[in-house]
């Protein structure tokens, strides 16, 4: 850490002098001089310091008006005052202008060089604060998308730059791309960070009630409404909200949402005027909204407002080559998680590049979890994660293994294998319609979605095989 620098200003030399001869003795610091306002203003244009001392009355540029020029340029900056014992009134209106403390003339010379030895001390306090904040700003921005394929690279930049500005975002990619990370990663570089980041399923919330969540609503607007509800616009004031399977949204709703859009304004329900929101607006879907504009189940106008910067997050079969940094950063994350030591073969990453991913990262995220659950060696194979997706008991040993785990657990993971495999069969023989597996299953479309992003199977990957 380099050495802590002091400037002293005043335009009398003698008193410079014999600050300087007192402070190098006292101080493990740099001491500098200045003999007036505009002086001192030079020199700290090329060498910051951590503390600045003046004299308050000075010609030219008097020491009040250094002030306030400093605190223009550094709201945090450490400045004290010195001012003749007649002046005290203007000391105390120094603090108010955010000096940190001020010392009467003539000196008591055992208080000055402790008020200088504080005041260096809390500027090293906020430096090492402000490191802090910014190595956990990095960390947090950081977790982002892992990779050094094209694709990705040219995705992560253009969050760069979309997260700069405050236009509405419309991320489309299938399950398990990572949609919500890429929604994130725009709120935590933007201007917004400080703010709240709300996320909404429109899909999971039932179409009767979405508008009085989204909005909120007054006491009385409907039966059950006992309380006024200031809803989730109004919780992300000053932040983002991320309107997740905004495809899902029922058309009335998305003639509200353009309002909002347009007018920077909401309407609880059961009230008369509006109310407005400072809110940055991110929507997702993994549905293709043009079809649905085509069909009549989307508005073209909303589409045109929400894809102002349209971004794509892409499936793994399009970046395959990234594919075994991603597997290895879950084997780190979660071995580190679980308190295990295990590495990859080279056979079982082989088998990862060449698998299908039909749920993408997040079914490769939870294929690596089970596996190291699951793997008995220090390292994974291929057959691990075949392993990992076959609980079901099949003989007396098998039986005897799962009798490992508690019975919760053990229930837990023989119905894991059993809804992906009922849901695998349902969306293998409607060719990935959600919609019409949700009736064969006899459940609600929405808790059919659930389900899918709960276990990490995708719709789109059938589709697709359907199509070809």
């Amino acid at each position: 850490m380099s050495r802590q620098g002091v400037l002293l200003v005043d335009d009398k030399r003698d008193m410079l002098t014999m600050l300087t001869r007192l402070l190098h003795t006292e101080l493990d610091a740099d001491i500098h001089c200045a003999g007036g306002g505009e002086e001192a203003l030079a020199f700290l244009e090329s060498n910051p310091c951590d503390v600045v001392v003046t004299d308050i009355r000075m010609p030219g540029m008097s020491g009040m008006k250094l002030l306030r020029r400093i605190r223009e340029r550094d709201a945090e900056a450490m400045v004290i005052m010195m001012t003749a014992y007649g002046s005290i009134d203007t000391a105390v209106e120094s603090l108010k202008l955010g000096a940190y403390d001020f010392i009467t003339k003539p000196f008591d010379e055992e208080r000055l060089v402790h008020v200088i030895c504080k005041a260096l001390e809390h500027e090293a306090l906020q430096q090492q604060t402000r490191k802090l904040e910014q190595r956990i700003w990095e960390q947090k921005v950081n977790e982002r998308f892992i990779g050094q394929s094209t694709v990705l690279l040219k995705l992560t930049e253009m969050i760069n730059l979309v997260a700069r500005t405050d236009v509405p975002v419309l991320i489309t990619g299938e399950t398990g791309t990572g949609k919500e990370l890429a929604a994130s990663m725009i709120h935590d570089l933007s201007d917004r960070a400080e703010g709240p980041l709300v996320t909404v399923n429109c899909a999971a919330i039932p179409e009767d009630i979405l508008e009085s969540e989204l909005f909120g609503h007054r006491k009385g607007a409907f039966t059950g409404a006992r309380d006024d509800r200031a809803g989730l616009f109004a919780a992300a004031e000053g932040g983002s909200i991320v309107l997740d399977e905004i495809g899902d949204m029922p058309l009335l709703l998305q003639a509200k949402l353009l309002r909002v859009l347009q007018e920077k304004k909401v309407r609880p329900l059961g009230a008369d005027q509006n109310r407005p929101v400072d809110v940055r607006i991110i929507a997702s879907t993994n549905q293709n909204l043009p079809e649905k504009i085509m069909a009549g189940a989307f508005r073209e106008d909303l589409y045109h407002r929400l894809a102002c910067v349209a971004l794509n997050t892409p499936p793994l079969r399009d970046i395959p080559d990234d594919i075994a940094l991603i597997a290895n950063y879950f084997l780190c994350r979660y071995s580190g998680e679980f308190g295990l030591k295990k590495k990859m073969s080279d056979q079982a990453r082989r088998y990862l590049i060449t698998r299908k991913w039909t749920g993408n990262v997040r079914e490769l995220q939870n294929a690596i979890k089970r596996a190291l659950i699951f793997s008995k060696g220090e390292e994974l194979e291929p057959e691990d994660f075949d392993c990992s997706l076959s609980m079901l008991p099949r003989s007396k040993d098998s039986m005897e293994e799962l009798c490992d785990w508690t019975y919760r657990e053990a229930k837990e993971k023989i119905l894991e294998k059993f809804t992906v495999r009922y849901m695998t069969s349902l969306l293998k023989q409607t060719g990935g319609n959600v919609s019409q597996a949700a009736r064969q299953a006899g459940i609600e479309r929405q808790s059919m979605q659930q389900l899918l992003k709960k276990y990490g199977v995708s719709a789109a990957g059938f589709r697709d095989r359907k199509q070809q």
